[in-house]
């Protein structure tokens, strides 16, 4: 087995570096693929359908990924491993192309497809069923248990449409609107795709009694005190639901930044009234239309743009491979990410008053809505510039709206502190404990915890810092994992625990440390790399791939580099499986380590093949390069 030496590492660190800075956009950005399954591509199809437009190259390019998704039995699959098809996936690209007229109700797969379905009915997630009755193949009768009135009830009720998470909201708007219009759109094509269809069973919202979660008198009084306001309640919920849609496009048309709540957005002002032709619609749907993306097999429209997270991302691993902060491509990715740091208000204010503005978001287009994580990794990008006395106010606000957004439980969550109601939870929809709010998380914990201890300096006898760890302490799973909740999953979840700690100085002998390291090598691949599975998500355990991936691997390296003051047999195994990973570029490139809408769909992110082993490897560089006078194995 040929050793590893410092040579092949940093030839590796070096062609990586080199293939970044060449993709680097003129203004500074760097713009990879978002890339989910049929969800996005679906809706688009369809809401272009209702709409009337002309086949155009979008259109077709749309309809050949489609087709080429297509297993040989009949389904979609949300991930390449699924075991069988994907309930939700086969169902919306079914109706895409049944409506495009891509495909006949005739054609063998398409009967296979419908074979699938009619026994894997029970498996479609709540926002795929909103399909059916949105093109009249049911009916929005009891779809949720949450009237439209519910928009009225004021934020500081002890249940209130605040209490969901704000990705949340924006997708279950437009649904109550339609909803309680009880709205179809029927298309040519109505009678003979539900002919089609198999019986899908009951939607998953559907209630026992009471209609409601809580109905519409419980509302009226808690609103004003008197049912027979009823009426007039329904019409200012209406208005509320148009207005708080409006209020959150950003200048692209787009539902707070994502393609799906856009699609649902533009249906409900549809049957609220507005023209196809009218401005809000057409801007919307040239927002869509400017997330689509080429790949392999046609063309994609992405759920968003990553472009703030990859830049962020990015300008990380460079520096980190010693690119210095005045590298040309430096100074013009930092410029970038200034022109993204957001300065209006947002709904995260409503949990955190008097805090400016100073986070980032995740697309290029966003200005409202931004998170943790991204604001985390804009600082990190920045911080070596900053030490040389630039950027100090932009840093300022950054990392104070960070501080300012750790849970009362002491982790980091995602957009909005202070968001996970039970009662939320307790909804009748699968998706409810993992969309529907917003809590701590490791993964975001952790690297918050990175970001303090490796760039201020911070440690566990920090105040915050100590809660932190708490939390992630008392988050540890038995087997000594963490579960992450934005990446796939437990690989995901632990590599950010473990680097969050030892930059914060938990002392290396204690026993979450002990059992974290013991779970990474346990769950080590036999070629020395590490592959996880999607359906680690849904099973809520760690699930072997049977693969490694270059993502998931740089990793568990990193996690153990941060931990070892020199390389164990089982790092150097790693890296020799992470170099040759480089090298090949196979499918393993491709596999989804990516979370979107926490479970709703897995995301291939293009850059994380190049950012994470580029960051595993300078780390390993630094802090073992002086060892290697001599071969680090025999």
């Amino acid at each position: 087995m040929p050793e590893v030496s410092l040579d092949q590492v940093n030839k590796a660190i070096h062609r990586l570096t080199g293939e970044l800075v060449r993709r680097q956009r003129e203004d500074g950005r760097w713009s990879f693929g978002f890339v989910n399954g049929p969800m996005t591509d679906s809706q688009f199809l369809l809401l272009t359908n209702v709409l009337g437009m002309e086949e155009n190259e979008i259109r077709q390019g749309i309809a050949e990924r489609l087709l080429s998704l297509q297993q040989p039995d009949g389904t979609w699959k949300r991930f390449p491993d699924e075991r069988e098809g994907n309930p939700s996936a086969t169902l919306e690209a079914c109706l895409a192309l049944l409506y495009g007229g891509y495909r006949d109700p005739s054609d063998r797969r398409m009967k296979k497809a419908r074979e699938f379905l009619k026994t894997r009915a029970a498996g479609i997630g709540s926002l795929s069923r909103t399909l059916l009755p949105l093109f009249g193949h049911g009916d929005w009768k009891n779809f949720t248990r949450l009237p439209v009135e519910f928009l009225l009830l004021p934020a500081q009720s002890p249940l209130n449409f605040f209490d969901f998470v704000g990705y949340a909201r924006v997708h279950l708007a437009p649904v109550m609107v339609l909803a309680d219009l009880k709205h179809s759109f029927r298309l040519k094509a109505f009678r003979e795709i539900d002919d089609w269809l198999p019986p899908l069973g009951p939607s998953l919202m559907d209630p026992v009694e009471p209609e409601h979660f809580m109905t519409r008198d419980e509302i009226a009084i808690a609103v004003s005190g008197a049912v027979s306001a009823r009426r007039q309640l329904r019409r200012l919920a209406l208005e509320r639901a148009e207005a708080f849609m409006l209020e959150r496009t950003e200048a692209d048309g787009t539902l707070l930044s994502y393609a799906s709540s856009t699609f649902l957005m533009v249906f409900a002002l549809l049957a609220l009234g507005y023209s196809r032709g009218h401005p809000v619609i057409r801007r919307a749907v040239r927002g869509l239309a400017s997330f689509a993306r080429r790949t392999e097999g046609g063309i994609h429209i992405q759920e968003a743009t990553s472009t703030v997270w990859d830049t962020a991302l990015t300008l990380y691993a460079l520096q980190e491979a010693g690119c210095p902060p005045d590298h040309p491509s430096v100074r013009r990715g930092i410029r970038y990410l200034l022109s993204r740091q957001h300065d209006r208000p947002g709904d995260w204010m409503l949990r955190n008053p008097g805090v400016l503005p100073g986070g980032w978001g995740f697309s290029d287009i966003n200005t409202i809505n931004p998170d943790v994580d991204d604001t985390g990794a804009a600082l990190r990008a920045l911080a070596p510039a900053v030490r040389t006395g630039k950027h100090g106010e932009a840093w300022t606000r950054g990392i104070g709206w960070l501080l300012s957004m750790q849970n009362r439980d002491g982790g980091w969550p995602a957009f909005e502190k202070n968001t996970n109601k039970l009662w939320v939870r307790l909804l009748p929809a699968r998706e409810a404990r993992q969309a529907f709010t917003d809590p701590s998380t490791a993964d975001i914990t952790g690297r918050v915890m990175h970001l303090l201890g490796s760039v201020t300096g911070w440690t566990i006898d920090q105040p915050e810092i100590r809660r932190a760890w708490s939390w992630l302490y008392h988050h540890q799973k038995s087997d000594g994992s963490w579960y992450g909740r934005w990446g796939v999953q437990y690989i995901y979840g632990t590599w950010a625990a473990l680097t969050g700690m030892a930059a914060v100085r938990v002392p290396r002998n204690h026993s979450a440390v002990r059992k974290g390291i013991r779970w990474l090598l346990s769950v080590q691949n036999p070629d020395g790399g590490w592959g996880e599975s999607c359906h680690a998500d849904e099973k809520r355990k760690y699930v072997p791939l049977g693969m490694s991936t270059p993502v998931q691997t740089a990793w568990a390296l990193d996690a153990l580099i941060a931990w070892h003051d020199t390389p164990t047999p089982e790092m150097e195994k790693g890296i020799r499986c992470l170099l040759g990973m480089l090298e090949k570029r196979d499918d393993s490139w491709a596999y989804p380590v990516g979370a979107g809408l926490a479970g709703q769909f897995n995301v291939v992110y293009e850059s994380y093949p190049y950012v994470w082993p580029l960051v595993t490897l300078a780390h390993y560089r630094r802090k073992y390069g002086r060892l290697y006078e001599k071969p680090l194995i025999p």
